[in-house]
């Protein structure tokens, strides 16, 4: 087993544009352990989001591998690839995709759902992680009932309910007011202190990087560090 949560090894991506190869990330090298939180921050173009779908599995690089808890994502099915992500990863968008017709407690336990929990055993665990992120009393609410940090609170539970090794959050902070966002930052802070996941956040919001174990900076497809 790996020390690291997660590992890129030589990591590229490449799209063939008519007879034009168009090279979206050019080896890519970085880990992380549990524990840790880095952020990666770069420009709208910089290939963010094609780096972290495949960090997510949800993409194949052209060269170059990525490993979660050691197993490598090319070395597995659809199926296992989709179970694994189910397990061990955990997401948070800047736009939060709840479900809208399902109760903040529903929408945190359909991880635990998909894995095929115990509805009891997925309640409780529900109930618990929402109770942690501060919102016991709304745990009935609909998304359209909650405030935007409070949806972003909800999404963060329903990343953290299967208790994954690793945490991807795509601007987390990106679509709050800079109060609230502040205190999405500090939660977060909190949570990888206690819970000991690791957190690897792309962000445009360079305050985040006080709080941060680590930095790269994302350019051109060439990542560095900061």
């Amino acid at each position: 087993m790996s020390d690291f949560v997660l590992e890129c090894e030589e990591l590229s991506k490449a799209y063939v544009d008519g007879k034009r190869e168009v090279r979206v990330l050019n080896r890519i090298n970085f880990s992380i352990s549990a524990g840790q939180a880095i952020a990666i921050v770069g420009s709208s173009g910089s290939g963010k989001t094609t780096l972290l779908n495949l960090l997510a599995g949800l993409d194949s690089p052209t060269s170059g591998e990525v490993r979660i808890e050691g197993v490598s994502w090319g070395s597995l099915k659809d199926s296992k690839r989709s179970k694994l992500r189910n397990t061990s990863m955990g997401f948070v968008y800047q736009f939060h995709h709840l479900l809208p017709e399902f109760s903040a407690l529903e929408n945190v336990m359909m991880p635990l759902n998909i894995a095929g929990v115990k509805s009891s055993i997925a309640r409780e665990k529900a109930l618990k992680v929402i109770r942690r992120v501060g919102l016991s009393e709304r745990s009935d609410h609909r998304p359209g009932q909650l405030s935007g940090g409070e949806r972003q609170r909800i999404a963060i539970a329903r990343a953290l309910v299967t208790q994954p090794a690793c945490v991807l959050m795509d601007e987390p902070t990106g679509n709050l007011d800079e109060t609230t966002s502040n205190e999405i930052q500090a939660l977060i802070g909190e949570l990888k202190e206690e819970l000991g996941m690791a957190f690897i956040v792309v962000t445009h919001d360079e305050r985040m990087l006080d709080w941060m174990d680590g930095a790269y900076r994302l350019t051109s497809g060439e990542l560095n560090k900061i």
